[in-house]
């Protein structure tokens, strides 16, 4: 399995941009599809975006396309969340996962590594 650690959360205001990484340490972080998961407190975690083993195909939720742009560097193993035009409601605990297979997916079931989150919070 591969461990993940995510970076770049803070305090935006509305409108504002910011760049989630996720470092991926072990094997197999090249092979599988990546996401992004948030849990806003009270709420059930939700998609945010999803991108495939070598990068050419995403997926993202409704409530962030075009606004948010998902990447990965397989060089260096790490994964990338670029946020702008943030909202107070995009507020949550962002997570990275690893996939089980070479395609993007909505479900989190078919994820099978965590990172342990990184908050964002946007003030309006």
């Amino acid at each position: 399995q591969v461990q993940l650690v995510e970076s770049g959360g803070g305090l935006v205001q509305a409108g504002g941009s910011l760049r989630l990484s996720c470092a991926a340490s072990g094997s197999g972080f090249s092979a599988k599809a990546m996401g992004w998961f948030r849990q806003a407190p009270g709420k059930e975690r939700e998609f945010v975006a999803a991108v495939s083993w070598s990068g050419g195909s995403t997926l993202y939720a409704d409530s962030v396309m075009g606004r948010f742009t998902i990447s990965r560097d397989n060089d260096k193993d790490t994964m990338y969340l670029q946020m702008s035009g943030l909202k107070p409601e995009d507020t949550a605990k962002y997570y990275c996962a690893g996939g089980q297979y070479y395609h993007p997916t909505i479900h989190p079931n078919e994820y099978e590594s965590w990172g342990q989150g990184t908050q964002v919070t946007v003030s309006s």
